[in-house]
């Protein structure tokens, strides 16, 4: 019984951990993104992409390409610059899991 306990265990705060970067991903998707991107579709006559359904890694590296400004983007720069490397894998993590 004791060999047991330890693998269950792993398994609840490996699933739990997972749960709590989407939901850190969905916290800080719509206070920010939501606004433009929308969470399955673009905000009413908002020329922007949705980003449900994306691939996590290309979220990943648009997100830290606009925050370090190689990628250009008035609005995207400065929205970017405050994230942090957690708050870009979040946020992509959560919109990548989206059905758009």
């Amino acid at each position: 019984m004791k060999k047991l306990i330890f693998p269950i265990l792993c398994l609840v705060f490996a699933h739990n951990a997972g749960a709590a970067v989407i939901y850190a991903g969905q916290a800080r998707a719509a206070a920010v993104c939501s606004q433009c991107h929308g969470i399955k579709n673009p905000s009413a006559d908002a020329p922007f992409p949705p980003l449900a359904g994306r691939d996590e890694d290309y979220l990943k590296s648009a997100l830290k390409q606009y925050r370090d400004k190689t990628r250009k983007s008035d609005i995207m720069n400065a929205l970017a610059g405050s994230l942090t490397d957690d708050d870009i894998a979040n946020v992509a993590a959560y919109y990548a899991r989206q059905k758009p």
